[in-house]
């Protein structure tokens, strides 16, 4: 029977473990001295005893008192960390505490959880800056999108014919046409309003070019 209920036990496989530890992230300021000392908290929910151990990637920085220790089936324990190296070369870089756990019979890790550690400058611009942002989010939240309506065309575009400018060069071009060629005698028009051949055939150049623009628009 005894066998049977040392089968029963859940099985402790190496690091497969839940760890709960709170909170998960621990923040120093260094204007406020009241934060220089944060305590965590490791509950154990199980039915068996756990020895733990913190580690850390700067132990120089802070001060764990109990790193090591025992936590009852079911009950928490208190580990009271203080930050005891406050300057401004430590301001936002990111420290990592690790609470390693194990069965008190055993040796291997059973589960590990890390948690965040860091030193800001001041804990008012902290609390102005997440104020800001919560705005922000706030301000996302309750915005109103509309569709966009349609551009109108340009003015410039918007006319449908052919400008004036046009109408009245191509006319001009084809009372040029009309005209009587130098050179023909029998014509009740005036000398001088007689076009050559070469004034005739640029103006049949310039109403082509006209009569195009006219076409496209």
């Amino acid at each position: 029977m005894p066998m049977q209920q040392q089968k029963r036990q859940p099985e402790l496989v190496e690091g497969n473990l839940p760890v709960f530890v709170f909170p998960t992230e621990l923040i120093f300021y260094a204007d406020d001295q009241s934060t220089h000392k944060q305590v965590l908290t490791l509950y154990n929910p199980y039915e068996f005893a756990l020895k733990f151990k913190v580690l850390c990637t700067s132990p120089n920085k802070y001060v764990v008192v109990d790193a090591a220790g025992a936590v009852k089936p079911q009950c928490c324990v208190d580990i009271v960390i203080r930050h005891k190296d406050v300057r401004a070369s430590h301001f936002g870089v990111i420290d990592k505490f690790r609470l390693q756990v194990s069965e008190q019979s055993q040796r291997k890790a059973l589960g590990r959880k890390e948690v965040i550690a860091m030193l800001l400058p001041s804990a008012k611009e902290q609390q102005q800056k997440e104020e800001e942002e919560k705005r922000m989010k706030e301000h996302f939240a309750e915005s109103v999108f509309f569709e966009q309506a349609p551009s109108q065309p340009d003015a410039r575009n918007s006319s449908s014919g052919p400008s004036l400018l046009m109408v009245f060069l191509g006319m001009v071009c084809i009372a040029a046409l009309m005209m009587p060629t130098l050179g023909e005698i029998e014509s009740m028009v005036p000398l001088y309003l007689h076009l050559s051949v070469n004034q005739k055939l640029v103006a049949a150049y310039v109403l082509g070019l006209v009569t195009m623009v006219v076409l496209r628009t």
